[in-house]
């Protein structure tokens, strides 16, 4: 149980920095070379967004990434019963879970609305961004969990 917390949260973490804000990273960039992303996907904002969060006044970036770990934590305990490949699993439940707990309770929390307003432009980067999230993870947990999927 404790390798599980440990290299989940581990993993989540360094996910958050690799795979979340690495995606973040692309769709930022993407627009220059591809107008048209900017109609599918939005104005995506920088990745690694080291503005102070209250009440601790930690970075975002940081933030997101102990968040991360949290989620990590989960996401191990949850591979280590799941069917599916744990590459897959990792990917739905990032972007499934993560988003609709962004789309949610974290919007309720922070005085957002519900479900990003209903703006699929949202809904498509939260997805994409959590998805990466949850297949960094999973491919970061293989290993040390022994995970064959």
């Amino acid at each position: 149980m404790a390798r599980t917390i440990l290299f989940g949260f581990l993993a989540g973490f360094v996910a958050v920095l690799v795979f979340h804000q690495g995606t973040a990273f692309i769709l930022h960039n993407l627009g220059t070379y591809l107008p048209w992303s900017g109609n599918l996907f939005g104005r995506v904002g920088a990745p690694f967004n080291l503005a102070p969060v209250p009440p601790f006044g930690i970075p975002t970036v940081l933030s997101q990434a102990f968040w991360g770990g949290i989620w990590g934590i989960v996401l191990a305990a949850l591979l280590q019963r799941a069917s599916l490949p744990a590459l897959l699993t990792g990917f739905i439940f990032g972007a499934l879970a993560l988003t609709l707990v962004a789309f949610t309770l974290v919007a309720t929390m922070k005085g957002l609305p519900l479900f990003a307003g209903g703006n699929k432009q949202v809904w498509l980067r939260a997805g994409l961004y959590n998805g990466a999230w949850g297949f960094g993870t999973a491919l970061l947990l293989l290993r040390p969990l022994r995970l064959r999927r």
